[in-house]
């Protein structure tokens, strides 16, 4: 079963990290899904941006404790994926962010 690359990487994250990672390395920050591996991380991008990557890391970002008074609750662990594009390629929409 195929996914819709929109399905795998959900939203760019933009940091003071990210956009240093960015500059430097040539690397872009995604929120992906959990259930998503390298590979297919990489076909999406390479799908959706029209660029070619060189390599993917992942981490899974775990969820946290929150309070509200007395109330706690925890938010949800989801998936960033980090991709380092090949010398050359650029993401043009994320370039002014």
């Amino acid at each position: 079963m195929k996914q819709d690359p929109r399905q795998i990487i959900k939203s760019h994250l933009t940091t003071e990290r990210s956009t240093r990672l960015r500059e430097a390395n040539n690397e872009y920050v995604f929120e992906v899904d959990k259930r998503a591996n390298k590979h297919t991380i990489k076909a999406a991008a390479e799908a959706l941006f029209k660029v070619k990557v060189e390599e993917v890391r992942t981490m899974m970002v775990p969820g946290k404790e929150k309070r509200m008074g007395r109330y706690s609750g925890k938010t949800p662990t989801w998936k960033k994926a980090i991709v380092r594009l090949k010398k050359g390629e650029v993401i043009s929409m994320f370039e002014n962010v």
